[in-house]
């Protein structure tokens, strides 16, 4: 089996994506309507500015119940020290990279532009899709 694959095939490219101007509470109910716990902030040029959690959603409550205001933007909450994987790479590594990290996703470049994602689960699929093959 060649693990060398590159994630192309692998990757969700179909994905909800937020702006740094979206409500919070906007996120949130996307979170809860689509089944997701995470999703990319991008700008107008569909550069990746950030990642927002259901975890990073939290800290609204604990904002609220200091200013007395349960509400606010993206751009306010998200994480924007993101690791991302590079279009180009392969399963093995991206399997390297989540095996060292705490994250269940990666948001996938090509140069500065945000091109999909990939998530454990996602590479799971591709093992189990390849053992399959290498068994036929």
């Amino acid at each position: 089996m060649n693990i060398h694959y590159t994630i192309h095939k692998y990757m969700a490219t179909n994905l909800i994506t937020f702006s740094p101007d979206t409500p919070i509470e906007a996120a949130i109910e996307s979170f809860l309507t689509h089944k997701i716990s995470g999703a990319p902030v991008v700008d107008v040029a569909g550069k990746l500015v950030g990642v927002l959690s259901e975890k990073d959603c939290m800290k609204t409550l604990m904002e609220a119940s200091y200013y007395n205001n349960l509400g606010g933007y993206v751009k306010e909450y998200m994480s924007t020290d993101v690791t991302t994987i590079d279009v180009n790479d392969t399963l093995s590594n991206v399997a390297d990279s989540f095996m060292k990290s705490r994250f269940r996703r990666f948001p996938i470049l090509e140069g500065d532009k945000l091109v999909g994602q990939i998530s454990r689960r996602d590479v799971l699929r591709a093992i189990h899709q390849l053992s399959n093959e290498a068994q036929s």
